[in-house]
């Protein structure tokens, strides 16, 4: 039986239990959204491509599935690859679908052209993607589609992209069916023993945990290994959601927004730093120095690219997917949960908002912790607002909190967190987000109204570029383009989207705030006005904590 090209597509989203597609429509991909109201699947109107990229990402992190976003040809397609190039990052099966005005007109002047003879789409979407590729002829859609979802699903996951001009959208073809991978078994390392004779070995080890830990969605495994045998834990900011801060063996993050705890313990002499999912990138090791080189390295990792690059120290890789290879290790080890004692007293922080003349971000994080039920799942967009979070907002669950300090497009948690909330409706999400990031992505406020989609963004106005304003401050003695002549009325701006908005200068006001908004059923934005002097703990980028 025969079908047209984009009729196959929505019904294998249809079958693949996807419910909502995320985009911005035009000539080019036009069938496809017709198609889409045909067979129940929503589309989410989005109000920027890069945003509806974001929320694809969201979606499929929150869902375990596969995202879907769509854009037109040309610029419709750009816009996408920074979102891609977010999913990326974050090891998430997001497929990209570009237009292209005609095949058949490919070669010609045409407005729009995404083709070798134009923008490039293919070309531009290869360096943020695990596959990219234009489908030139509709019998191609089996095989190319295929070769997409295998490699959007095989060892670390990740997104890829697919350029169907209109007229291919068009063909009929043979009908077939191509459910998601679940079928390829995840690489287990051959050297499972190394790792537990080296666990066994240590006399001081440290387990220090980067994103890919997260995304592994291993905590159990983590705890307990880090329980059996005795290792203290950190996290890189992007592991911030992978342990939970009141664990008696927690020493707090490192890197920026990191502890002193954790600082100080690098530097006492550690035998064996076990690393789970970081690339240790400069974020992650800010303030590294050379009296902190463990003697050896113990790396769980999906490849090598990066181990053994960083730190000098003999390294041994533990290749292959992440939770397979810590399961196996429990297992094998015959590992189990221990009771420990706390290795670092934690004290209340004693700010108020009565002692505050204004209002501190860790105040405000401490104040949004009081409030929310533990199960909230977070999403940090890129700035000072994000490592304010990581050093003060206290993880009672872990897998939930979401960051990256690798890539960091800004304005990316705003998407995540509209994404995400589709795919949760029944657990409280938030967005972390600042003032520069609401002026670039902002208006996708604008979607979570219109669609129902009750999302909390908690946005630090402090009128500037936080991060880059104090960063080259305390760097060069000066700041140039990072200051707003005049900042943004974030609340005022949410209220013209239709959306609940709420100033809020202390902690009363921020308790109040988010109490609304737990029981709200539309989008909410929480605008927190913060000491705009205040040092985010992100210096030790520049400087030593010296």
């Amino acid at each position: 039986m025969k079908k047209r090209v984009y009729t196959l597509l929505v019904e294998h989203f249809k079958n693949w239990g996807i419910s909502h597609v995320f985009g911005i429509p035009g000539k080019s991909i036009s069938p496809l959204m017709l198609e889409l109201e045909s067979h129940g699947i929503q589309y989410v109107l989005g109000r920027h491509e890069a945003g509806c990229g974001f929320e694809a990402s969201g979606y499929a992190l929150a869902k375990k599935t596969m995202g879907i976003a769509i854009g037109t040809s040309g610029p419709g397609g750009t816009n996408l690859i920074t979102a891609a190039g977010q999913a990326k990052e974050f090891q998430l099966p997001v497929l990209f679908i570009t237009g292209q005005p005609s095949m058949r007109e490919t070669g010609r002047a045409l407005s729009q052209d995404s083709s070798q003879f134009g923008a490039d789409l293919v070309k531009m979407f290869e360096p943020v993607t695990l596959f990219s590729a234009r489908i030139e002829r509709g019998d191609l859609l089996y095989l190319y589609l295929k070769h997409a979802l295998e490699k959007a699903y095989t060892g670390e996951k990740g997104p890829v992209h697919l350029c169907i001009p209109f007229d291919v959208l068009m063909e009929e073809v043979e009908s077939f069916y191509l459910p998601l991978p679940d079928h390829i078994s995840p690489v287990v390392s051959p050297d499972i023993d190394k790792a537990i004779s080296m666990l066994g070995e240590a006399k001081k080890p440290v387990l220090f945990l980067g994103k890919g830990a997260v995304m592994a969605d291993a905590y159990e495994s983590l705890r307990i290994m880090a329980e059996h045998w005795g290792i203290p834990v950190m996290t890189t900011p992007g592991a911030k959601g992978a342990f939970p801060t009141s664990h008696p063996l927690y020493l707090g993050g490192y890197g920026l927004g990191g502890s002193k705890h954790a600082t100080d313990y690098m530097r006492s002499g550690i035998d064996l730093m076990i690393v789970v999912g970081s690339k240790l990138c400069d974020m992650s090791l800010s303030g590294f120095t050379p009296d902190m080189e463990p003697e050896k390295v113990l790396q769980f990792e999906y490849d090598l690219k990066f181990a053994g690059k960083t730190i000098q120290a003999p390294t041994q890789l533990i290749l292959g997917d992440i939770r397979s290879n810590l399961t196996q290790l429990i297992s094998q080890s015959g590992a189990s949960s221990k009771e420990h004692e706390m290795l670092i007293t934690r004290a209340q922080a004693a700010a108020t908002s009565q002692a505050e003349s204004v209002l501190s971000a860790g105040t405000a994080f401490r104040s949004l912790r009081s409030v929310l039920p533990k199960e909230a799942v977070l999403f940090g967009d890129a700035g000072s607002h994000s490592f304010h979070a990581v050093q003060n907002f206290e993880i009672i669950e872990p897998g939930t909190f979401y960051f990256d300090e690798v890539f960091i497009a800004m304005g990316a948690a705003i998407g995540y967190s509209i994404g995400a909330k589709i795919a949760m409706p029944d657990r409280p999400v938030v967005c972390v987000t600042g003032d520069g990031c609401i002026m670039m992505h902002g208006t996708e406020i604008s979607t979570a109204v219109n669609h129902g989609i009750p999302v909390i963004f908690f946005v630090l106005n402090n009128g500037r570029l936080d991060m880059v304003e104090k960063g080259m401050s305390y760097n060069t003695g000066r700041s140039v383009g990072a200051v707003y002549e005049r900042p943004l009325d974030v609340s005022l701006f949410a209220q013209s989207m239709g959306a609940m908005a709420f100033r809020c200068e202390n902690e009363a006001d921020i308790t109040r705030a988010v109490q609304s908004a737990l029981q709200s059923h539309t989008a909410t934005v929480i605008e927190v006005m913060v000491d705009p002097q205040e040092i985010p703990p992100i210096l030790t980028r520049l400087l030593s904590l010296d």
